[in-house]
């Protein structure tokens, strides 16, 4: 569609919220924007979250430095009085993850669809990579220069684009949620003003930040081996473990060292409430693919015991950063004014409480915390009780921040 014309556009969104409210007036002015909305039917929309009655609409955004990234909007949940929607809502995966991962236990058990049945207007982040996203501009897949990012370019650029681009369409400051490196993300985002001013208030489900307290035993080995300074120099670029050489190098990690009969546990620590039964659905859509690089920015953090950029070793930071060593993000950055709820566990191996409290004393606000000692990384998106364990004390909290729904 050609550039419209304002006061086309004007007269149309004045009928458009007359017959059908904000939230769908939104998703068709924006029709006016180029090449953003997308109606894949093989997205996630098509896949899982129409078929159980929720209304969804894949969007497309750019990042600035040129991946396409999927983000889908549930605006309202079943039955819902389309013309009272809430606050938007944006909801980022962790690592391996997709934005599947808010909707892989039923509609009573997931967050995305306990958030759209009570009322707000969901959106869902896909970070470059995932299977759900679109590739790149120029860049294939299969060249390394695709795979030449980490957790650093996903917050500086994946992150801001797209809580901007929901900002943009609704025009609402945004409540966020994140989980695991969706957290991490968050966190380093967080420290420039120009994302913080689109967000209303931020939750953090197992929150990641300084990680050299971990004790998941997989990952501690694979530390110990450099597993990802071998891949990098092997070539490896792109960590995909539905491949046969991931599922080799798994098979190496377990061998004769840990047990891995259950591999969740060794990775994460042992989750209380995980619904082993649905573990082949799960497996439909994750795990998801990330880079190497991400990888290896994440050990480098475990080794070092900062929470700081990427290591491009002395001559590369020079070049990177003007500094022989990479900058560190400063916590202390992010405004007090920001309302923060966090929720952890105590057995959780990768979030571990002792760096988890190390980040707390960094931050210059008091975060609303939930702690619960059964739980592991996992269970906070995936607990079979984390309804009444997690998310109503989450919803109660965001709620405190001036909206009241029907529900």
């Amino acid at each position: 569609m050609g550039r419209c014309e304002d006061r086309v556009t004007s007269l149309f969104l004045h009928l458009c919220l007359l017959f059908f409210g904000r939230c769908l007036c939104k998703e068709q002015i924006n029709l006016c924007r180029p090449s953003h909305r997308t109606d894949d039917g093989d997205g996630l929309c098509a896949r899982l979250i129409r078929p159980l009655g929720y209304p969804c609409f894949e969007h497309t955004v750019q990042t600035k430095d040129g991946y396409l990234l999927a983000v889908q909007h549930i605006p309202h949940g079943r039955g819902a009085n389309r013309g009272n929607y809430g606050p938007p809502i944006f909801l980022q995966h962790g690592l391996f993850e997709g934005g599947d991962a808010w909707f892989l236990n039923s509609v009573e058990e997931s967050l995305g669809f306990i958030f759209a049945d009570h009322g707000f207007d969901v959106w869902v982040g896909n970070v470059r990579g995932t299977h759900w996203s679109h590739g790149h501009v120029s860049l294939s897949e299969k060249k390394r220069e695709f795979w030449d990012w980490s957790w650093q370019e996903l917050a500086q650029y994946d992150l801001v684009d797209m809580v901007a681009y929901v900002y943009s369409i609704t025009n609402s400051k945004i409540f966020f949620v994140g989980h695991s490196q969706g957290t991490i993300m968050a966190l380093a985002a967080f420290t420039q003003l120009d994302i913080v001013n689109m967000i209303e208030a931020a939750a953090l489900l197992s929150p990641i930040s300084y990680l050299d307290h971990i004790t998941s035993r997989f990952v501690l080995r694979a530390v110990g081996m450099s597993l990802d300074k071998m891949l990098l120099r092997m070539g490896i670029h792109q960590l995909n473990f539905r491949s046969d050489f991931s599922v080799e190098i798994m098979d190496s990690l377990c061998d004769g060292h840990l047990d891995c009969n259950n591999l969740l546990s060794s990775i994460t620590g042992d989750n209380c409430c995980f619904n082993m039964s649905r573990i082949e659905f799960y497996l439909e859509y994750e795990p998801h693919p990330s880079s190497t690089k991400n990888l290896n920015h994440l050990f480098q953090m475990i080794r070092k015991g900062t929470f700081g950029m990427y290591d491009y070793g002395i001559w590369g930071n020079l070049k990177k950063y003007r500094h022989l060593h990479p900058p560190s993000f400063d916590l202390s950055k992010i405004p007090k004014s920001l309302p923060l709820w966090m929720a952890y566990g105590g057995n959780d191996a990768l979030a571990d409480v002792t760096d988890v409290k190390h980040m707390l004393m960094e931050l210059p606000s008091k975060p609303e915390l939930l702690y619960l000692d059964s739980y592991g990384h996992i269970d906070f998106i995936m607990s079979t009780n984390a309804r009444a364990d997690v998310y109503e004390n989450l919803i109660r909290f965001f709620k405190s921040w001036g909206w009241r729904s029907s529900f």
